[in-house]
C-alpha cells in the first residue's frame, strides 16, 4: 500500500487559553489535492505555519515520507520538500521575478555568477508547469495573478514535492482562479502532492480529491470530494445549516454620492476615466470587473486617498473630491478597504484600539484629549459578539486574528457608526460561508436602515444577490447602470469585456 507523502499526528497549539489546533491528524498522498477547510479562525492557517515551522506545536509530530520534521525550522521543511504559498504574498515589490525567487534560495554572494543557470530553471518550470512569467519583471509592476505564479514558482524553484496554499484564490478574479486549479492538477500528474487552504466551496468541489474539515481546531469530517455536496460540507464548516440572505424588494431614496465625469490619473496613468455613478439612500449599486481595471482607483478615491483629476463628487450635494479621510469620515461615509491588512488595521494595536481607531473624536469615546478605555473596551466587546469574530478578546492583538476575523472587525467598526455612506470593497473576501452570510445580512439591514452602499466585488453571485443595480468597471471605465434582475452571468460576463453596446465594444 502507498504510504503518505505528509502526515500531521495529533498536532495541539495554544495560544494562552486559546486551543488554535487540538489533536489535530491527517495525511496527505503522492499525487493528491488535499482541500482544508473549515470557518475563520478554525485553525487551518495555524496547522500549516506548524507544518512549515512558523510556528512550533506543542504536542504531536509531523511526518515527511516517514521522517520526523523537526519543529519550527522553516528552513528543514523547505529541505524536505515542502513549499508554502500564504495567502499574503511575501514578495519584495522593488525587486524582480528572479531576484525574488533566488533571496532565500541561494547565498547573497553567489547571485550574480548563478542568474543566467536561475534563469534557465525558472523557465524550464515556468513551461512545464504551465506558469509563465518574465524573469525580469519588477514585482511590482505584476497582477496579482502574477504574483500567484511567482509564488508558486519559488517554491518548485527550491524543488517542493508537497505545496500547501493558504487561500491561493483570495486576491484572484474566478478566472484566474480557474487557470490556477487547471495548472495545480497538471502539477499533481507530475508528482506534486498539494494542501489548499480555501472558504471557496465551488473550488473546493472542481479541485480536490479530499476534503478534511475543521471546527474549533478539531477535525470534525473527512470525505471524499466525489461523495459529498456544497451543502453539507457547509453545514460541517459551522455545525448548523447555512442560508445566504436575499435582498427584498425596497423604495430608495435621494442621492447621497454622485460622481460626474470622475477622472483620476495617478504615475501618468489614468486610473478612471470620466466615470459617471450615483448611489442613493437604502440602495446597493454593485460594481463588478476584472481585478486591476480601476476599482482599487475607484476605492482610492471614495477613501479620501486619492484626488480626481477632474470631475466632481458630491456627498449629500456637497463637493468632497478634495476631501482627507478624517473628513470623510466625519461626515459619515464608512469604508470596508480591499487590503484589511494595509488599510483596514493596525496589526500591532489591540482590537479595541482599532475598534474606536477612526472614531477617537467621539465623545463616547474621548475626553479632553483622553481615551475612554472602558467604553472602547466596552465597544469593542460588542463589537466581537454582534459580529462573532472568533478568537477575539478586546485585549487581543488583532495580527493575531485570521484574516476573516480582522475583516469582521473592520466591517463591524463601521456598519456599527451606521454611516450614511458605505464602502465594501471586497467585503467577502477570505470568509467562510457562515460569514459570508452574516456580512450580507448586515448589509442588506444597513441598505434598509437607508444607508447607501457601493459593492465593489470580483464574486459575480455576491454582486447580483446585493445589489440593486450593477455597472462593470473596463480600462477605467464604467458602464451604464443595469438591474440586478437583467444580471444574468452571460450579460455580466459581457459588460466585464467591455461590450455595453454596439457604440461601446472593445
Amino acid at each position: 500500500m502507498t504510504r503518505p507523502v505528509l502526515e500531521l499526528n495529533r498536532i495541539t497549539k495554544r495560544f494562552g487559553g486559546l486551543v488554535a489546533n487540538d489533536a489535530v491528524t491527517l495525511h496527505l498522498m503522492p499525487g493528491e489535492i488535499l482541500a482544508l477547510l473549515g470557518e475563520n479562525g478554525a485553525g487551518k492557517t495555524t496547522l500549516m505555519n506548524i507544518l512549515f515551522g512558523h510556528y512550533t506545536a506543542d504536542e504531536g509530530e509531523v511526518l515527511v515520507e516517514g521522517t520526523p520534521l523537526p519543529p519550527g525550522k522553516p528552513r528543514a521543511a523547505i529541505a524536505a520538500g515542502v513549499g508554502m504559498v500564504h495567502q499574503h504574498f511575501t514578495l519584495a515589490g522593488n525587486l524582480t521575478v528572479l531576484e525574488n525567487i533566488l533571496i532565500g534560495s541561494e547565498p547573497l554572494w553567489r547571485l550574480d555568477s548563478h542568474r543566467a543557470e536561475a534563469r534557465a530553471r525558472i523557465a524550464n518550470i515556468a513551461e512545464t508547469f504551465g506558469l509563465p512569467v518574465n524573469p525580469d519583471a519588477r514585482v511590482a509592476d505584476l497582477s496579482v495573478g502574477e504574483r500567484q505564479r511567482v509564488e508558486i514558482i519559488k517554491a518548485l524553484y527550491r524543488k517542493a514535492r508537497i505545496l500547501i496554499l493558504d487561500e491561493p484564490t483570495a486576491v484572484l478574479a474566478r478566472p484566474e482562479a480557474e487557470q490556477l486549479f487547471r495548472t495545480l492538477r497538471g502539477m499533481t500528474e507530475g508528482g506534486l502532492s498539494i494542501i489548499f487552504i480555501s472558504h471557496k466551496l465551488h473550488e473546493v468541489m472542481s479541485a480536490s480529491d479530499r476534503v478534511v474539515v475543521l471546527r474549533g481546531g478539531k477535525v470534525v469530517a473527512e470525505r471524499k470530494t466525489s461523495a459529498t455536496t456544497p451543502s453539507e460540507l457547509a453545514e460541517l464548516m459551522v455545525g448548523r445549516q447555512v442560508t445566504r440572505p436575499r435582498r427584498a424588494a425596497h423604495t430608495t431614496g435621494k442621492p447621497v454620492i454622485v460622481a460626474q465625469g470622475l477622472t483620476v490619473d495617478e504615475a501618468g496613468k489614468r486610473g478612471l476615466d470620466a466615470v459617471d455613478f450615483q448611489v442613493c439612500e437604502g440602495e446597493i449599486l454593485g460594481i463588478v470587473g476584472v481585478s486591476g481595471n480601476g476599482q482599487a482607483v475607484l476605492g482610492r478615491v471614495l477613501s479620501g486617498l486619492a484626488r480626481p483629476s477632474s470631475g466632481r463628487l458630491t456627498f449629500q450635494d456637497s463637493d468632497i473630491s478634495r476631501l482627507t479621510p478624517r473628513d470623510l469620515i466625519r461626515l459619515g461615509l464608512g469604508r470596508v478597504p480591499e487590503d484589511r491588512h494595509a488599510e483596514g488595521a493596525v496589526g500591532e494595536l489591540a482590537v479595541w484600539e482599532n475598534a474606536v481607531l477612526e472614531r477617537l473624536k467621539d465623545p463616547a469615546f474621548s475626553r479632553r484629549g483622553f481615551v475612554r478605555r472602558a467604553a472602547a473596551r466596552a465597544h469593542a466587546a460588542e463589537l466581537i459578539a454582534r459580529f462573532d469574530i472568533r478568537g477575539a478578546t478586546p485585549e487581543t492583538r488583532t495580527r493575531l486574528l485570521s484574516g476573516g476575523n480582522m475583516q469582521k472587525l473592520i466591517l463591524g467598526r463601521n456598519l456599527a457608526a451606521a454611516p450614511r455612506f458605505l464602502l465594501a470593497n471586497q467585503p467577502t473576501r477570505g470568509l467562510d460561508e457562515g460569514a459570508i452570510a452574516a456580512v450580507h445580512a448586515e448589509l442588506l439591514a444597513a441598505r434598509e436602515a437607508g444607508a447607501a452602499i457601493l459593492l465593489i466585488s470580483e464574486d459575480l453571485e455576491e454582486a447580483s444577490a446585493l445589489s440593486d443595480r450593477i455597472q462593470a468597471i473596463v480600462k477605467g471605465r464604467l458602464s451604464q447602470p443595469i438591474a440586478s434582475e437583467a444580471a444574468d452571468a452571460r450579460t455580466l460576463g459581457l459588460m466585464m469585456a467591455g461590450v455595453w453596446g454596439a457604440q461601446d465594444a472593445v
